[in-house]
């Protein structure tokens, strides 16, 4: 079968198309085609050496949909996504085959495409892990920032449906051809004090929750946009690493800070998300994200410069092509 390999960390320039042989199954095993596999930024993280739990050489691809090929009789022929820790220390999804535990198989939703359903497993995972580690609840304000990407649209949609109430802030206007799903109360944009905007739009409580997409530089906004025992949900660390806030204006505020990190959750548990997140897919309040391009195994390493590059929307490949 084709696959997608690197031997060493690099730019896109370091992935081969290559043939390699169909995975051996074990019996607690089934063997998927791949239809669709989206390619996340973390896969491009992966590729350039920032994933220290890596072995080389390796095929990358974390998000898939495709046809069980060999497995239970009852699973042959089911049209099944997934997602999880794939593409570090197994072979991802970035190929025409992938092996995949049995317990992780999920029927993909009827009304999703194979491009729709490949697009949803990452960020549709954090913004899950991080709304349920937060303990949203209906009523409640959740403030998202950095609203703008795939995980602040799933996030916000994911909010709407528990009944919360959705704040987004972002630093440039969406493009009117791309606007972020789920957010129709209130969108905060350019702010030079986001706190200050939060708690206008709150009546002066600021937010329950505050799902920081962006990290680091944004990190003192997020604490100081709290309500009073408001919970902080941090995904990434942009800018900086290290950051700094008054512990006495924390704790006196009753803070809580929570970290996500989706790849502590291999493909069986992150598909037991999947199953939560289906009933949203099925009865329209979820919706995958718009795709960019559409790329053959040929012209991956183009797809991954495209997302390397800040890519809008989804970049789907199709192995079978």
């Amino acid at each position: 079968m084709r696959a997608l390999r690197f031997k060493s960390f690099g730019d896109p320039s370091v992935l081969e198309l290559t043939e390699v042989a169909i995975p051996a199954l074990a019996e607690t095993m089934a063997l998927v085609r791949v239809m669709a596999a989206s390619i996340n930024p973390s896969d491009v993280k992966n590729l350039a050496g920032a994933m220290k739990q890596t072995t080389l050489p390796r095929t990358p691809g974390r998000d898939f949909a495709g046809v069980v090929e060999a497995g239970p009789p009852e699973w042959l022929g089911a049209e099944v996504w997934g997602t999880g820790d794939a593409g570090f220390r197994r072979d991802g999804s970035h190929a025409e085959m992938i092996a995949v535990p049995l317990a992780s198989l999920r029927r993909k939703p009827d009304n999703l495409s194979f491009d729709q359903a490949a697009s949803v497993g990452v960020n549709y995972m954090a913004a899950w892990c991080g709304l349920q580690d937060a303990g949203l609840k209906p009523g409640e304000t959740v403030l998202l920032i950095g609203a703008g990407g795939g995980v602040g649209s799933a996030a916000a949609q994911i909010a709407r449906r528990l009944g919360a109430r959705v704040i987004g802030a972002v630093r440039h206007a969406p493009h009117p051809d791309a606007p972020i799903l789920g957010i129709a109360e209130k969108l905060i944009v350019g702010a030079e004090d986001l706190p200050a905007e939060v708690r206008e739009a709150t009546a002066g409580k600021g937010a329950e929750v505050v799902f920081d997409l962006v990290g680091g530089v944004m990190f003192r906004s997020a604490v100081n946009s709290l309500a009073v025992r408001g919970r902080l949900v941090e995904i990434a660390a942009t800018g900086q690493r290290e950051v700094s806030f008054d512990l006495l204006d924390f704790y006196r505020n009753e803070s809580r800070l929570y970290g996500v990190d989706t790849l502590k959750r291999d493909l069986t548990a992150s598909a037991e998300v999947l199953d939560i997140l289906t009933p949203g897919f099925v009865a329209g309040d979820y919706r995958a994200p718009p795709i960019s391009q559409i790329c053959a195994l040929a012209q991956a390493q183009e797809g991954y410069r495209k997302v390397a590059a800040g890519s809008s929307g989804r970049v789907v490949l199709r192995p079978q092509e």
